[in-house]
């Protein structure tokens, strides 16, 4: 192959390498938020009908809240895998799950058809969504981050994190489609299509990741013998301070977010007297923003490095802890938006475009996809859903004041800074010991 004809085939690679992280993630990510959607509009109604409205409500919001604490265990099986038999395999069991307890969701029959077993069948399938979701963002990530130049790992690695945001549009859209129908079509069969139409969107990521091969550093792991035979014990054996770096990296990541994109919908129309479709529109449009943000965000990260972007984006959510509520406070449609897009769309990107490079290059490749996700998966789990209710908590315990939701967003971002700045010499450390016994395997370039 000549010098031209290679260089073709890489871009063609490279191509088809980001459209199958990017699908899957999105997918992953539109399963995840259409199901937060649901939740909060309609399985109340459909699967835990009680005297009282407001516990309906909550049981719906605790399956929702389930796959948080799901997720890290999904995150062990599936990179155990992921490490021992490869990326691309594991991605495709997934994503299968998920698509498929996504459509079984829509297929459901209520609680006025089968009794106590709908919302049992219900949680099973929110269950198995969140072990795929917790298997799925190491191997997207690692897709892209393992096939990516050294000169553009940055940009590559950012790509999978732009699903989170593609996924909540794609979510909020459909929803937005299927609640125009009279209400009783909508609560009758309407809230199913977005969850049966999933289907189409799953064959399309399996079709997009079937014409790739595995990732070159697994591969070369794998032709020379060196693939962890138990990645987990391995993980915390030759990589704990990582890992735990990892996890407070995800920290300032995760609390943030769901900050401005949770929270701030129940605070503003709740305690601000918002109306609700100003505030879910503010979100929509500043995750569109940020879509764009992030892997500009990423790109930039290959210029001036990983540590640098992520730490300006810390730094600028420590800044904007305080000013968020206080635009919240004017009371003005342009405040909201202001507040949202701020944060969403300028605030977060430089932290969540980084993330997933800066774990990465953190970890050797043997047990890369169970140290990345063990990372992001605790993190989110500790700090990503609670950070909702935390605010919640010390909103009503301060008597509606937001000035410990602001101190608890820079508690956050110390840990996340911490942990950058420590990151470093923790990789030194864990990459000397690993030369020094023998267990060292070098990075292949893609």
């Amino acid at each position: 192959m000549s010098t031209s004809e290679n260089a073709t085939f890489k871009a063609v690679t490279n191509r088809r390498v980001l459209t199958g992280s990017l699908a899957g993630s999105a997918i992953e990510w539109f399963d995840f938020f259409l199901y937060a959607t649901a939740a909060a509009i309609i399985f109340d109604k459909q699967f835990f009908p009680t005297d009282d409205p407001n516990i309906s409500l909550i049981l719906s919001y605790l399956t929702l809240a389930l796959t948080f604490f799901v997720r890290p265990f999904g995150g062990i099986v599936f990179s155990h895998i992921g490490d021992r038999v490869g990326r691309k395999k594991t991605l495709v069991i997934t994503l299968s799950l998920m698509g498929g307890a996504t459509v079984a969701i829509g297929l459901l029959p209520n609680y006025d058809q089968i009794g106590v077993l709908a919302p049992i069948l219900l949680i099973i399938c929110r269950i198995v969504q969140g072990l795929a979701i917790g298997g799925e963002w190491g191997g997207a990530l690692l897709l892209a981050y393992e096939y990516a130049p050294k000169n553009r790992r940055g940009f590559f690695g950012s790509v999978p994190q732009t699903g989170v945001t593609i996924g909540m549009l794609m979510a909020s859209l459909s929803f937005a489609i299927v609640s125009a129908l009279p209400d009783a079509q909508f609560q009758s069969w309407g809230w199913r299509v977005p969850f049966i139409a999933s289907i189409v969107l799953v064959f399309l990521g399996l079709w997009i990741r079937k014409g790739l091969n595995e990732t070159p550093a697994f591969q070369a792991a794998k032709d020379s013998g060196a693939v962890a035979k138990m990645p987990l014990l391995d993980t915390f054996k030759d990589h704990w301070r990582s890992v735990l770096i990892a996890v407070g990296i995800k920290f300032v990541e995760t609390g943030p977010f769901y900050i401005f994109v949770t929270f701030v919908v129940s605070y503003t129309t709740t305690n601000l007297n918002y109306e609700r479709p100003t505030v879910l529109n503010a979100v929509s449009v500043g995750a569109l923003i940020s879509t764009v943000m992030i892997f500009t965000m990423g790109a930039l990260s290959d210029r001036v490095g990983r540590k640098p972007v992520f730490t300006a984006g810390v730094f600028m959510t420590m800044a904007f802890a305080f000013p968020f509520f206080l635009l919240l406070d004017l009371h003005a449609t342009w405040a909201v938006y202001a507040a949202v897009i701020i944060g969403l769309a300028i605030v977060w990107p430089p932290v969540t475009a980084t993330l997933g490079t800066l774990m990465s290059e953190t970890f050797s490749t043997r047990v890369r996809y169970t140290g990345v996700t063990l990372g992001y998966q605790i993190g989110a789990a500790l700090a990503g859903g609670s950070a909702p209710l935390i605010a919640t908590w010390l909103l009503r315990e301060f008597d509606g004041s937001w000035t410990p939701i602001a101190i608890y967003m820079l508690f956050l971002s110390v840990i996340g800074l911490g942990s950058a700045i420590a990151s470093g010499p923790v990789v030194r450390k864990e990459t000397a010991d690993l030369k020094a016994s023998g267990r060292w395997v070098e990075e292949a370039d893609a």
